[in-house]
């Protein structure tokens, strides 16, 4: 699928799973309530589809979808049948529009729970925590070495390169000394602890990783499968052989010796290959050929399969998987308020923020991971609706449910006044917001 389709496609699926959640929260709870809705709308502007149910509400999908709402009966939008009254929306107690107002952000992490439950249940392939780090940066001068494999990043545990990393991410925003525990290629386990308080403030995430180089180990040069008559086979190369150098360069990855081979037999077909077999170094001359393998275009080859890193893959039964859902949606959430925290003292750049181009690329990314992938991706999402709609900001959940704590202290509704004053505010606050993170995406796509 076209990145640029698959991203605009998923995003719509996004938007469309999680706003009808949302939107859905505020009808189940206002129909509860006895409030007659009298049009429930996915996206804004122009319907492209419409019904009329046997209750009397319009359901609607339109234009825009970057969101929704449900419109219930509203004494301060017009006259209400006196008929209706006891339907209408203001004349419930406070607590009644309290529990309708937040049943949305519930209803999102009502979801974002399920989809951790779902992304447990069926599994997210990942590859083991095994790491390296580039050279002379801060990762290394802390003693990290290639080969590493992390056991724990602030004393808790991580199974996947992915969980460690996100660790590590989260830890990037405070930049305070992350003390990490390995386990060496040798072995032998070593606490070691990132000095991330070297970072300089005002950096995004994706500049401060680049200084801190620690990234996922290279795949070791070990030959998983050799094809049958190919020039590797001919040469007496063997599945398990550990290439050591070609043509007298040594070779430590994967990587490095698909990037050679070319290289070096544009000068000559016939290659110095030295093996490691069983402990035994062997040299074998081995004869590329020009071929197109599996449909690649052509190139030199000499016909080996390599073995792949090593796999790991987070999945728990029905039960486990809703302790572990709850754990997640706890770590995730505290994760998210601390980023919030951040950046509002100014302690983490404003850059970090992703508005729905960058949304639009992750669930495109997810998505072709993989169901668990786009399971995470859909809870991740989901639980920042969540925590955005309970901020205290006019015009969200949040500003409205701080309209009806006043009212419950205060013993009477906020003003008509004071709350439009709010609305405008909130307005404003929320489009700078939008600007802000729909700039950050724009300027991903810009040259440094």
């Amino acid at each position: 699928m076209n990145s640029v389709f698959g991203s605009v496609f998923w995003l719509l699926v996004t938007l469309g799973v999680l706003v009808t959640f949302h939107e859905f929260g505020h009808y189940w709870v206002a129909r509860r309530c006895g409030v007659k809705v009298l049009r429930f709308s996915v996206g804004f502007g122009k319907a492209i589809w419409k019904r009329i149910g046997k209750d009397g509400t319009e359901y609607q999908v339109a234009m825009i979808p970057l969101g929704g709402y449900v419109k219930m009966l509203d004494a301060r939008e017009g006259e209400v049948d006196p008929a209706l009254a006891g339907q209408e929306f203001t004349a419930k107690p406070v607590w009644q529009r309290i529990a309708i107002v937040a049943a949305g952000p519930a209803f999102n992490l009502i979801f974002t729970l399920f989809a951790f439950w779902l992304m447990f249940l069926v599994g997210k392939p990942d590859i083991a925590p095994v790491v390296a780090a580039t050279p002379k940066s801060i990762a290394a001068e802390a003693g990290v070495r290639t080969g590493d494999r992390i056991l724990s990043v602030d004393g808790r545990e991580v199974a996947t390169l992915s969980d460690s990393m996100d660790a590590v991410v989260n830890a990037l925003l405070g930049r305070d000394p992350l003390p990490m525990q390995v386990r060496g290629t040798d072995g032998a386990t070593r606490n070691l602890v990132l000095p991330l308080n070297q970072l300089p403030a005002g950096q995004d995430i994706g500049q401060y990783l680049d200084e801190l180089g620690l990234k996922p180990a290279p795949t070791p040069a070990v030959v998983g499968v050799v094809l049958p008559g190919k020039p590797a086979s001919v040469g007496g190369m063997q599945g398990g052989d550990r290439i050591k150098s070609l043509n007298g360069t040594a070779v430590d990855s994967y990587e490095e010796f698909q990037r050679l081979v070319p290289q070096e037999a544009a000068k000559s077909p016939t290659l110095a290959i030295v093996v490691d077999r069983n402990g035994s170094t062997l040299p074998l001359s081995v004869t590329a050929r020009m071929e197109s393998l599996e449909g690649q275009p052509t190139n030199w080859v000499i016909g080996v399969q390599f073995t792949q890193r090593e796999p790991a893959v987070l999945r728990y039964g029905p039960l486990k998987a809703i302790g572990a859902s709850f754990e997640m949606t706890w770590n995730s959430a505290a994760s998210t308020f601390n980023m919030i925290g951040k950046m509002l003292t100014g302690q983490a750049s404003t850059k970090n923020l992703s508005g729905v181009i960058g949304i639009a690329q992750v669930a495109n990314a997810s998505a072709n991971m993989g169901i668990g992938w786009f399971f995470s991706f859909l809870a991740l999402v989901s639980l920042s609706l969540a925590i955005l709609n309970l901020m205290p900001i006019p015009v969200l959940d949040g500003g409205w449910l701080l309209y009806y704590l006043i009212e419950l202290v205060k013993g009477s509704p906020v003003s008509e006044r004071a709350m439009m004053a709010g609305q405008y505010v909130g307005l404003v606050m929320l489009f700078t917001l939008m600007g802000l993170a729909f700039y950050n995406d724009i300027h991903r796509f810009l040259p440094s």
